[in-house]
């Protein structure tokens, strides 16, 4: 009977070794995840996203980015770019009724899609007048013209501040947006003089401001406001009761803050002279009585009628220089003088805010300003001292709607610390 070999011991130990690091290599193959070369062998890349400018789609063409130059034009431009002159008188008569390419203005941005090819020649041209619209002229076949506007995302922000200097100057030492003091001056023309606000004075703010891809573009609106002048606050809630009415800013009890006159026919500047019985002239060197308020300026500057009304006098005389006098009613006139060229003519019907001229130094002057004078009852009186009646307040069906929003306000104006502008 045959007798099986016996198999010596180390070849037993070698072949339990290479089937456990088989085993154990299968394993790791099963447990470890595909490289990324792998991935990208078995599954398929998504499709890249064209970008788009103006809706157009940016691979398609050759981009060029400018900003219109001083005495450039966009006939001028637009010969650059292989566009012929018939084409372009074209363009500039069909372009009327949508935008004007007479109002293109130096400093304003301009885009040109061109043909992708060593001629480059325009496919599109898009002026942009401010940062949010733009004016896309189609070139190709048939010329057309529309407009647009960029994605634009509003944020609601705060400001506070102390008063140093003018309020212009307060904004302007911060660096914030002047902008700003310019919206303010206009909710408050009607119940603050900005030419005596002072040191102690401050303000807070709660405003709208719009961006495009996280860039500031424009100041919207404010839509809440206290100014402390004189420790006295006054408070602005821009309310609209309803769809059919457009939106005014009112005080604390409803009111609007519109009045029958404004404060001041200059928006920003300082009181040099005020209306007094006994004054000093500084030219004739005696002392009489000076029946108006002097506001200096530079020249130039616009003067604004403070009232609605009719001009009954738009004349140049010895004393007065250029001069415009506003009827309003059968109460009260105005006069303004010293201008340096007048914008109104006698008969002419004016809004109140409305330029009537510009400030100047004709006549009796020592130098740039604005005499306003004010009569009442054809009596000549200091027009700071009068105390005149606002527009209609709230209706009694919006009042309840309104308590709440100006509660909501009133609390995110309490929440603002006073500081300097960020």
């Amino acid at each position: 009977m045959h007798k099986p070999s016996l198999v010596h011991p180390g070849i037993l130990v070698l072949l339990l070794f290479v089937l456990t690091v088989t085993a154990c290599k299968n394993r790791q193959q099963q447990a470890t995840p595909p490289s990324s070369d792998t991935l990208a062998k078995t599954t398929s890349a998504a499709p890249a996203v064209p970008q788009r400018k103006f809706g157009l789609s940016v691979d398609s063409f050759t981009v060029i980015e400018k900003t219109i130059e001083r005495n450039e034009f966009l006939a001028n431009i637009l010969e650059l770019y292989q566009v012929e002159e018939p084409t372009i008188a074209l363009l500039a008569a069909k372009s009327k009724k949508v935008f004007d390419i007479r109002n293109i203005r130096a400093g304003n941005q301009y885009t040109v899609f061109c043909t992708k090819d060593s001629l480059q020649k325009a496919q599109y041209f898009v002026y942009q007048p401010n940062a949010i619209d733009y004016v896309v002229y189609d070139l190709r076949d048939s010329i057309s013209i529309y407009t647009g506007k960029r994605e634009v995302t509003t944020r609601s922000l705060t400001a506070s501040g102390k008063i140093e200097g003018s309020l212009y100057e307060t904004f302007k030492k911060a660096g914030a947006d002047p902008g700003l003091a310019m919206k303010l001056a206009d909710i408050y023309a009607w119940s603050i003089d900005f030419y005596s606000i002072h040191e102690g004075d401050w303000f807070k703010v709660v405003y709208e401001q719009q961006y495009i891809k996280d860039e500031p573009v424009e100041l919207g609106s404010i839509r809440s406001a206290v100014f402390s002048h004189d420790g006295e606050p006054f408070y602005a809630f821009f309310f609209q009761p309803d769809s059919t009415q457009p939106g005014e800013y009112y005080d604390e009890q409803g009111k609007t803050l519109r009045r029958f006159f404004l404060k001041a026919p200059l928006k920003f500047s300082h009181i040099t002279s005020r209306f007094t019985l006994r004054r000093f002239h500084p030219v004739q060197k005696r002392w009489k009585a000076h029946l108006g308020t002097d506001y200096a300026a530079g020249t130039g500057t616009p003067i604004i009628a403070t009232g609605n009304g009719v001009v009954i006098e738009s004349a140049f005389s010895r004393f007065n220089g250029n001069y415009v006098k506003i009827r309003h009613n059968n109460t009260y006139t105005t006069q303004y003088l010293h201008m340096s060229r007048r914008a109104a003519k006698r008969g002419q019907h004016v809004r109140q805010g409305q330029v009537i001229g510009y400030v100047g130094s004709t006549g009796l002057a020592t130098g740039p300003h604005v005499c306003y004078r004010f009569w009442k009852n054809n009596v000549q009186v200091d027009p700071l001292r009068q105390k005149f009646p606002s527009a209609e307040p709230i209706s009694q069906s919006a009042q309840l709607v309104f308590d709440q929003y100006k509660q909501d306000q009133r609390q995110q104006l309490e929440a603002i610390r006073i500081e300097e502008i960020k």
